[in-house]
């Protein structure tokens, strides 16, 4: 029961607000890690299409299809059709866009580095481990049972 308790209290002390914390380096644009990803995904590659993305981000189209919409009101990207498949639009960024990419990428970088630097790369190494562990032992199986039930 203790050990609950204290998993309990590290979840509202800290794992509840990882996501601000991770989200923060692109918060003065307005826009969430999410949107940031995508970004970044578009820069590594120019022409993505909705279906790349939610592939690479192992996420639903309807939710990626809201992240995409908000970036093209931010005019951060654009859609243009391929030309081979008129019915498949490429994501690009726009002159804006790519230099806020580049910007939040460096913040992202360097809040990283430093959080490799505090703890150490051996440290970060065996965290990571524990995380893809977490993943594979408990949240992958949480996922597969509630999208079996929503297939009910």
């Amino acid at each position: 029961m203790e050990l609950l308790s204290q998993y309990i209290d590290a979840y509202l002390s800290t794992l509840k607000y990882l996501d601000e914390v991770v989200s923060e380096p692109a918060a003065d644009y307005g826009l969430s890690f999410e949107q940031y990803l995508i970004m970044h995904s578009i820069a590594d590659q120019d022409g993505l299409t909705l279906t790349d993305v939610v592939e690479r981000r192992h996420v639903t189209r309807a939710a990626v299809s809201r992240q995409i919409k908000m970036l093209l009101k931010k005019e951060f990207i654009y859609q243009e059709p391929d030309e081979m498949d008129r019915r498949r639009m490429l994501l690009h960024l726009t002159e804006a866009g790519a230099d806020v990419e580049r910007i939040v990428t460096k913040r992202v970088e360097n809040r990283f580095d430093g959080w490799v630097e505090s703890f150490g790369e051996d440290k970060a190494h065996k965290v990571l481990a524990f995380i893809r562990q977490f993943d594979d032992k408990v949240v992958s199986k949480t996922k597969a049972k509630v999208k079996a039930r929503n297939l009910e």
